[in-house]
């Protein structure tokens, strides 16, 4: 099944409040490799970004002194995770672990056992907490 012809495929961006800008910025830039795509200010004077995460897709940054992170264990939204692409896990996860933030999964390798056919699909993957308390998976799979 192919999207519908009023999108043009692909995802843009997600976004996110952050109550420490230059912290999260530094994680993003410093830590995933993220680049700053295009950078304005509200009226009220709180920043915001586009950062380019490769891959023609973007995360986009707001900042807020009053947000506040939900650990993941008292989530109860849609959203779960946000998933990277990423050619080697294990050193991915490493940095992440290095600048002082949570892994809370892995790296491990795991199997998915499709059922639309497919049959067993192998994964490489880590979970880590971001600055704002979002949950982010590194993934790496051949097929998936």
């Amino acid at each position: 099944m192919s999207h519908h012809p009023s999108l043009s495929g692909g995802f843009h961006h997600v976004a996110l409040r952050l109550d420490n800008w230059d912290a999260a910025v530094a994680f993003y830039r410093d830590v995933l490799g993220f680049s700053i795509h295009v950078a304005w200010s509200r009226p009220d004077g709180l920043r915001c970004a586009l950062l380019d995460i490769g891959g023609n897709c973007r995360l986009e940054i707001f900042e807020d002194p009053a947000a506040r992170p939900i650990p993941a264990s008292e989530a109860t939204g849609p959203l779960l995770h946000m998933a990277l692409h990423a050619a080697d896990v294990d050193v991915a996860i490493e940095r992440v672990r290095a600048a002082g933030y949570p892994v809370t999964r892995g790296p491990e390798d795991v199997t998915i056992k499709t059922t639309n056919g497919l049959g067993p699909v192998s994964v490489r993957l880590a979970f880590f907490s971001g600055p704002a308390g979002e949950v982010w998976e590194l993934f790496k799979s051949d097929c998936a």
